[in-house]
């Protein structure tokens, strides 16, 4: 009978298309894999992987069936983990994803209480890009991910928990710096920094100001926030940051100005995303009352 562990070994596998890897990486040997595997490809009578000395390819008939592995292993997991619900939120360690322009400001506000509430709790925290956390939540390797709308999500569960809009950080000084709101159009003549392409926040500044990515300074590629504070303390130009970020890059330093951006909003919004058949959701709701008391 097939296991699941021959459907982890062969995962393993396509992941790393390297038997050694593969075997390092499932704390087997590499003959004890290639058993394992050949058992596999034998009960189903298909394939799965070319091999030779030099390289190891998925078959086309083995990507179907790697799919399915992939699959059954899900539900498998899902299974075990179905027992938790029954127990108290977060007693099983939740794999968390968090983009970089919430990761900083918002971990230092949930953390301490989750630590204070459930002392137990375990998170493992992964920051990257919201299409790698998006996929990586798709595939299990995450069992959720806090993300910044819009953002697509096609067959994943999003449940939103705070409404935030934009502020426009410069240096005292700017004509404009005394004003409580400023417009995008007037932003257009302020040589506003934004992140480097692939990261959200870059898309949703521009969506909310109206703006093409040719308006703004093309000459920035930061990957921070932080950065572009830095930036603008040196007077290399303007930027606009989310409301969540406000104390912590900006409270520091008496030389700038933080005014509203005056455009409809929310300018953007956070939402946790999840598997539709995810079983552990009181863990979610928990952390989701965490974050909507401590940002307000």
């Amino acid at each position: 009978m097939i296991s699941i562990k021959q459907l982890s070994y062969a995962l393993s596998i396509e992941e790393t298309l390297h038997f050694k890897k593969a075997s390092e990486k499932c704390h087997i040997s590499q003959s004890a894999l290639s058993t394992a595997l050949n058992e596999l490809e034998r009960q189903l009578g298909l394939q799965i992987f070319e091999r030779d000395n030099k390289k190891v390819l998925v078959t086309p008939i083995g990507k179907q069936v790697l799919l399915q592995a992939r699959y059954i292993i899900l539900q498998v997991e899902d299974l075990q983990h179905f027992a938790e619900t029954q127990k108290s939120p977060l007693s099983y360690p939740l794999n968390i994803g968090l983009i970089p322009t919430v990761a900083p400001y918002i971990l230092p506000k949930l953390l301490p209480v989750l630590n204070q509430r459930y002392p137990d709790a375990q998170l493992n925290i992964v920051e990257s890009q919201s299409h790698i956390l998006v996929e990586k939540v798709r595939q299990g390797d995450l069992d959720t991910a806090i993300l910044a709308l819009p953002f697509p999500c096609d067959g994943l569960l999003s449940l939103k928990f705070w409404d935030e809009d934009f502020y426009w950080v410069t240096l005292k000084g700017n004509k404009y710096s005394q004003q409580q709101e400023i417009s995008s159009d007037k932003l257009k003549h302020c040589n506003l920094l934004l992140l480097k392409e692939g990261h959200c926040l870059k898309d949703h500044i521009l969506s909310a100001c109206k703006m093409t990515a040719q308006i703004a300074n093309q000459n920035v590629s930061a990957t921070s926030l932080n950065t572009l504070i830095q930036m603008v303390l040196g007077n290399i130009g303007t930027t606009l940051i989310p409301e969540m970020a406000i104390e912590q890059l900006t409270l520091q330093h008496k030389s700038l100005s933080v005014v509203h951006l005056n455009e409809p909003g929310p300018h953007r919004q956070l939402a946790f995303i999840v598997r539709p058949n995810f079983t552990r959701l009181s863990s979610i709701e928990t952390l989701i009352t965490i974050c909507k008391e401590q940002l307000g």
